[in-house]
């Protein structure tokens, strides 16, 4: 489970993240990309590192995991494993992929779509999407043309981190939650023999 752009794998959501779809029965591991690692050596902000830098470090902890996985991670992280997760090198243990907040454009920049690979599934794929993410809603994401075969969970009013407002009669625990079923059971039929 990878982090996203801005905060490492022992942020407060990745940790919460981790522990919910652990207790679900699911092997998790986070791990930091390398431009986090020399964030937090020397201390400097740093943006991230290039996708193909990002993809090698994803490989290599595949690789180290030498077990069937599904890859995934929040926001970029989820980023980085979808496009790997699709791609016709990609480790052989990758079984799929779980995305948390999927940056399908930057915010405010819906004409920068970052969904290409998203197109056409050679491995089964879902998203976890607040519905009013800005980096892509539910009705930008209805609009798009992605794979059929790509799977979401539209949590009610929820923003980038899943969270929606007060007003709303929904709680981020609640959304938190059932991200977390939800992706401990795609995980579990995606490994199934």
């Amino acid at each position: 489970m990878a982090h996203g752009a801005g905060a490492d794998a022992s942020s407060e959501f990745m940790q919460d993240m981790g522990a919910r779809i652990a207790a679900l029965g699911v092997y998790v591991v986070r791990f930091d990309f390398p431009y986090m690692e020399k964030r937090r050596e020397d201390g400097k902000r740093r943006p991230p590192d290039r996708l193909p830098k990002l993809l090698d470090a994803f490989r290599e902890i595949i690789t180290a995991l030498d077990r069937p996985c599904v890859i995934g991670g929040k926001s970029m992280g989820g980023r980085v494993a979808s496009v790997l997760g699709q791609a016709a090198d990609r480790p052989g243990q990758v079984k799929g992929c779980a995305c948390l907040g999927y940056p399908f454009h930057p915010p405010g920049k819906p004409e920068s779509l970052r969904t290409e690979h998203l197109l056409s599934l050679n491995t089964p794929v879902l998203i976890a999407q607040g519905t009013r993410d800005a980096m892509g809603t539910q009705d930008e994401v209805a609009a798009m043309a992605l794979d059929k075969a790509l799977e979401f969970v539209w949590l009610a009013d929820g923003n980038h981190d899943l969270k929606p407002r007060k007003a709303s009669g929904f709680s981020h625990d609640e959304h938190l939650q059932t991200t977390a079923a939800a992706v401990a059971a795609f995980v579990q039929n995606a490994i199934r023999p």
